[in-house]
């Protein structure tokens, strides 16, 4: 059982600028049997299709993206700042060589049968509506080559429903 409770999207009060690009977020998918989640300081929220949205972007490289692409479901949580080091710990090692959510010091957690964490102080449940492999000729044209190695793959953009948000 969680301490969290469903608010309506048009009551989140914060500034996606921050909260994602320099407070981060955990992107965490899967199931109860299996799961993994990845820090993130790309994307953001906003409405596509009359729908309350948000997008995120993952390297085929990263364990999360096996588990975005297998489930329908994902959660985005946001943390308090005393958070910092474990998101820090999120972004740098994986779930295939460790368990690294225990090494965060944090305690996984579902709503409505999708993982998030406890300590989360907001946690967004999406559902993926599109996914598509980001291509080198946009990548170039942005300037943004230096985010890739030579061989590295470009990342996924994924635009998820929001369906429920909650806070504590």
């Amino acid at each position: 059982m969680n301490s969290f409770k469903e608010i309506s999207t048009k009551d989140l009060n914060l500034n996606p600028f921050l909260k994602i690009g320099k407070e981060w977020m955990l992107i965490t998918a899967g199931n109860e049997d299996s799961f993994n989640t990845m820090t993130a300081s790309w994307g953001g929220l906003g409405v596509l299709w009359n729908k309350d949205v948000a997008f995120t972007f993952i390297r085929p490289s990263r364990y999360t993206y096996e588990f975005t692409e297998k489930e329908e479901l994902f959660s985005l949580c946001f943390f308090p700042e005393e958070y910092k080091d474990a998101l820090t710990l999120c972004g740098r090692k994986s779930g295939r060589d460790c368990d690294k959510v225990s090494e965060a010091g944090l305690t996984p957690t579902f709503v409505d049968g999708v993982p998030c964490f406890e300590q989360a102080s907001l946690v967004i449940i999406c559902r993926k509506l599109y996914s598509q492999p980001m291509d080198k000729q946009f990548v170039t044209a942005q300037g943004v080559t230096s985010h890739y190695g030579e061989n590295e793959p470009y990342h996924t953009f994924y635009v998820g429903e929001i369906l429920k948000a909650y806070t504590k």
